[in-house]
């Protein structure tokens, strides 16, 4: 609506105008200056025609010529002033949601109404059914649909639950939800998105720059030759007109792709934001769409992230109501997805604790990166209910508490890797506890050990579901020539397992935190252009090596730092999202440049006749399009080469639809329909025009 309301009040107009200044196209656009000096040069010979022996034609169609020249030159203008329009109308909707709302602050229980610029991260609210949410944060209560077309322009409202991230300025469109603020003032996702949008007039890329200089010599060579041709006609007698010239001139150069590729790449940023993804640069799209590696880290990437107990299996002297009741016990308070999901697999087998309100009541020992375990430890002196009263089932965790009360020593009931709890504890068939861990692993699902006290008792399988659509996905990624590699730290079976359930190339298993920047490293120097996702403090490095380093928003701040874009959503697999984008915005220049030199072919056969005819008859067999005359055949040319460009400002904006093909099948089917297909048009256009203009005249 923004946009409209723009094209409505004459803004884009008026931008589009004011780029038609010669120093502004001189330094951004070689190909429309050098058409706007030939505007110029036509222009003022068509008042002033006797300033050249080389005018042949009448003041009339100089003027015409002239039109369509400028014409040419606004129509590209205004293809990029109507994309950073898109920008800018992005903006104003964007900062029309700053505006201060009321938030209800939770508060002791109570909820106080408070502005929400006052809130800060930490802070929890509550939002009702029709109310705005006051600033990014992470749901902590409740579930309910939110309407995030306002911002993202998906249209179907997105169900939240527990632990979803929403965005500030987004609507709550049923039930409600509490929200606890992530951002602080000046620095949520709208901040962000406005900032992005509002310097999306970036410096040029590197392929922009490349295109820019292709170009610019494209348009030096033609000017050569059409230079060379004035003295060469001359000398042979040829009464050549400088206005069919420089309609010449302006024909044969691509004047189509260098009309539309400031818009491309704008609109690349545009849609990028669509997915909740802030660019810093330009040269993150374009790496992507150059991405030759891919690194993937596994849990949350590959996988849901969401590991589940899916088993119980326990060493040669236990049960499995024994592992299941002492995992139980470990995880008691352990507030993780997997610590509730062993509670939720021990309560389904029917295998509950014995003691319960006394393991309730145990010390926490809390998981760290160091010890690689967590559970509960009973003290010295802890008073159980006497033996003889307890009419719980005996079991290995009761027999255990009773020897704790009987000889009064410390115990312990812990859970965590393989590798960890086979170093403190001495009394465990290390040979059997490796075989039944490997055969977890087999399955692809990872093994954590139980034990009480020093004897691991059994293990717990936890399984990761695969991503949906994943594997295609993936699939579709190396369609495209990229290499897939998973670096995890899991075990080389359970790595192995993953990656080809997934269909990854290549897996890095029980991985350090410098493999993945030394990864990036190693494929650099080979000359790959590469990608990869990451969002801790470690993953920093080799977000800003890489040529693509996508961080997540929930990351940390020296990760969010390193990369050249940042996901607000906090979703790994979007990384693909990028790389396709990028691949589309290639193709789409690909396409677009690849139709505008395909046009020149039909142009030789309609104004090279127009040239020579009238001295040399003979040359009436070039007018294979048998147009109406000369002079029809400039204008019809030229009234083509101008309306293409605005026929083609939506395919700019939009990008050609991408699909997972190979290199070479891409090449040939944009050889196809955009060589082919541009070499045939301009025939059947310019016949049309002619035929218009034949009618006109008339």
């Amino acid at each position: 609506m923004d946009l409209i309301q723009n094209i409505v009040n004459g803004q884009i107009l008026r931008d589009s105008i004011l780029k038609l200044n010669p120093l502004y196209l001189a330094k951004n656009n070689a190909v429309m200056f050098t058409v706007e000096v030939g505007f110029l040069l036509v222009l003022g010979i068509a008042f002033f025609p006797g300033i050249s022996e080389f005018v042949n034609q009448t003041q009339e169609l100089y003027f015409a010529i002239a039109g369509i020249l400028i014409l040419t030159v606004w129509f590209a203008t205004f293809s990029e002033a109507l994309s950073e329009a898109q920008a800018k109308a992005k903006v104003d909707s964007l900062k029309n949601l700053e505006k201060e709302v009321l938030a209800k602050k939770l508060e002791h229980g109570n909820e106080v109404e408070v502005k929400s610029t006052s809130l800060k991260p930490g802070d929890r609210v509550r939002v009702y059914a029709g109310q705005i949410v006051p600033r990014d944060g992470m749901v902590i209560d409740g579930k309910a649909f939110v309407d995030e077309s306002m911002m993202t322009g998906e249209s179907n409202p997105v169900f939240k639950e527990k632990d979803d991230n929403v965005l500030g300025g987004t609507k709550v469109a049923s039930d409600s939800l509490v929200i606890e603020i992530t951002a602080e003032a000046g620095k949520s996702f709208l901040d962000q998105m406005v900032g992005l949008i509002e310097n999306a007039t970036r410096p040029k890329t590197q392929n922009e720059i490349a295109l820019t200089i292709l170009l610019a010599g494209l348009s030096i060579i033609f000017i050569t030759v059409v230079g060379t041709l004035l003295f060469f006609a001359n000398f042979l007698g040829y009464k050549v007109d400088i206005a069919v010239l420089i309609a010449l001139l302006v024909a044969l150069m691509p004047t189509t792709i260098g009309g539309l590729l400031p818009a491309i790449g704008v609109a690349g940023i545009n849609r990028l934001a669509r997915d909740n993804i802030v660019v810093k640069s330009g040269k993150g799209i374009e790496s992507a769409g150059d991405c030759e590696v891919l690194i993937l880290d596994k849990t949350g990437t590959i996988t849901e992230g969401t590991r589940r107990a899916i088993e119980f299996t326990p060493m040669e002297k236990f049960t499995e109501q024994d592992v299941g009741q002492a995992a139980y016990a470990a995880s008691i308070n352990d507030s993780t997805f997997e610590g509730k999901s062993i509670i939720e697999l021990a309560e389904d087998k029917n295998i509950v604790p014995p003691l319960i309100d006394q393991i309730l009541t145990a010390k926490s020992i809390e998981f760290s990166s160091e010890t690689k375990f967590s559970g509960i430890e009973f003290l010295r002196g802890k008073k159980l209910p006497a033996r003889a009263s307890d009419t719980s089932p005996r079991t290995k965790v009761s027999d255990k508490l009773y020897e704790l009360e009987e000889s009064d020593k410390e115990i312990r009931i812990l859970k965590g890797s393989v590798e960890s709890m086979l170093k403190i504890s001495a009394c465990t068939n290390e040979a059997e506890l490796k075989w039944k861990a490997q055969e977890i692993s087999k399955i692809g699902g990872t093994p954590l050990a139980v034990s009480i006290n020093d004897e691991i008792i059994g293990l717990v399988t936890l399984k990761d579901n695969l991503k949906e659509n994943i594997r295609e996905k993936l699939n579709e990624v190396r369609t495209t020539g990229i290499t897939t590699i998973m670096i995890t730290g899991d075990n080389h079976l359970t790595a192995q397992v993953i990656a080809r359930e997934a269909s990854i190339d290549e897996v890095v298993s029980e991985a350090k935190p410098t493999d993945k920047l030394n990864r990036v490293i190693l494929e650099q120097s080979k000359g790959h252009v590469v990608g990869m996702v990451g969002d801790g403090t470690n993953d920093a490095p080799a977000l800003a090596k890489a040529d693509v380093g996508l961080a997540m928003n929930r990351g940390t701040a020296a990760a969010r730092d390193a990369a050249n874009m940042i996901d607000l959503d906090s979703d790994p697999s979007k990384i693909l999202k990028v790389v396709k984008l990028g691949k589309q915005l290639l193709m789409t220049r690909g396409a677009i440049t690849t139709f505008s030199i395909a046009n020149d072919v039909a142009k030789y056969f309609t104004i090279l006749p127009a040239i020579f005819m009238k001295d040399n008859p003979r040359l009436e067999v070039l007018n294979i399009m048998q147009l109406h005359s000369p002079e029809s055949a400039v204008l019809s040319t030229l009234i083509f080469n101008a309306a293409i460009i605005p026929l083609l400002i939506p395919l700019s904006l939009k990008g050609i639809k991408f699909k997972a093909e190979s290199t070479q099948k891409i090449f040939l089917k944009n050889m196809l329909v955009y060589g082919i297909g541009g070499t045939i048009l301009p025939f059947v256009g310019i016949k049309a025009i002619d035929m218009l203009l034949s009618l006109v005249v008339r």
